[in-house]
């Protein structure tokens, strides 16, 4: 109501009806919203919990390529043999555990003369030049095994990938094959595992492998909650405010009449 106890003007009531619907609506799309990516993310931590706990088969190979999927393969635990070529590595920063660095992405050569790029691990910023841990790095055939990763094209948030200065802030395959002239890469690359072959398997040895975070967090039902308690808030306040202006005009009719 207004300050001298007349009732509002009806175009000012339509007028905050219609952005109280609009906002309930926008808040109760918001809240559907975040339900949907529950779903969605409790199907991936079921998904990534038995991939990640069962036996690496072999790599999907060149023929599988074009069938490799977010939905059917990330996280799945795989295994390729091959050659690491080292003077070729590549260096992403990393945020991790151990603190900020970067992933060692080292290309591995297989029988059928495929390139398959396997992240080695993590090294701290002083181990960043390959000198520096280059009596860890395996020499010869290896087995390797780790967990199945999609590409992550453009860069990280806020910094995207500048393959002309070498600085990369996300493992970009395509990217990076493209920047260093590889061909036939394969369309994903592998976390390797702690268990995969590091000449020096103590403490000390870099990269540090099998930092691959599998634990996703979920908050997702209490986001919702959120937003539609706001749809509801703003439904109680139009409520609210309607009832106020009806029982104002029954009282200015009963008063006119009187």
């Amino acid at each position: 109501m207004t300050g001298n106890g007349a009732p509002r003007p009806t175009a000012f009531l339509v007028a905050m009806v219609t952005l109280a619907v609009l906002a309930c609506a926008g808040f109760a799309a918001l809240g559907n919203w975040q339900i949907a990516r529950r779903a969605w993310k409790l199907d991936l931590i079921a998904r990534v919990e038995q991939r990640v706990h069962a036996a690496p088969v072999v790599a999907p190979g060149i023929d599988a390529w074009p069938r490799v999927s977010a939905a059917s393969d990330e996280y799945r635990r795989v295994r390729v043999e091959g050659n690491f070529h080292h003077d070729r590595e590549v260096l992403v920063h990393a945020s991790t555990e151990l603190g900020s660095g970067y992933w060692v992405l080292t290309p591995l050569q297989t029988a059928d003369d495929a390139v398959v790029l396997v992240n080695r691990g993590f090294v701290p910023p002083e181990r960043r030049e390959r000198a520096t841990r280059a009596a860890g790095e395996p020499i010869g055939a290896v087995n390797v095994t780790g967990l199945l990763r999609i590409s992550e094209p453009d860069g990280g948030f806020l910094r995207r990938n500048d393959p002309a200065t070498n600085r990369w802030y996300s493992r970009d395959v395509q990217a990076i094959a493209k920047a260093y002239g590889w061909t036939r890469v394969a369309p994903y690359f592998i976390d390797a595992d702690a268990a995969s072959p590091q000449a020096m398997p103590d403490h000390g040895t870099w990269p540090a492998g099998g930092l691959t975070v599998t634990a996703f967090d979920n908050s997702h039902l209490a986001y919702a909650i959120t937003w539609y308690g706001l749809a509801a808030m703003v439904a109680m306040a139009a409520g609210h405010l309607i009832g106020a202006e009806r029982r104002l005009r029954r009282r200015r009719v009963a008063l006119s009449r009187s």
